[in-house]
């Protein structure tokens, strides 16, 4: 900001012993350099609250940007939920269609399920489940581990 050599202070000690005389020269020094600190102190408190105001802004864009991550977060979860519910949903519908999916025969006394019918809905029902299950991991790339048998 200034630019004072050492030539030019000592022209300015000089004039200021000349002028002031040496008994009110130390008394303005020191009152100058009181005024040179608190100035000092001034810009140094200014210089901390710009950069407390610059860490401010950069936190709340921080903040914007996790709130955005998160939102986006919940929406996706809220999309695979939906797909989970809608798959569950499908397979109640088939589970309470019967293992034919034929209302006629739901509807006669005469073709009721025998329990083995039962049990091989059943285990396709739970086979159409894994492999649905199996498919969605594909889709987003998890790895299964080997499966025992």
């Amino acid at each position: 900001m200034f630019d004072f050599g050492f030539s030019e202070m000592v022209v300015v000690a000089v004039v200021g012993l000349i002028v002031l005389g040496p008994e009110r020269l130390p008394k303005v020094a020191r009152q100058a350099g009181q005024w040179l600190g608190k100035l000092q102190r001034y810009v140094a408190d200014v210089k901390s609250d710009i950069n407390r105001q610059m860490e401010l802004e950069e936190l709340r864009n921080l903040q914007s940007e996790v709130t955005g991550a998160a939102r986006d977060l919940k929406s996706s979860f809220d999309s695979a939920v939906g797909d989970a519910q809608s798959q569950f949903d499908s397979i109640n519908a088939d589970l309470q269609g019967g293992p034919s999916g034929d209302s006629s025969s739901a509807s006669a006394p005469s073709a009721q399920a025998t329990d083995w019918d039962q049990v091989y809905a059943h285990r396709r029902t739970r086979d159409r489940i894994r492999e649905r299950r199996v498919e969605r991991e594909r889709a987003l790339g998890h790895k299964r581990p080997a499966q025992r048998r």
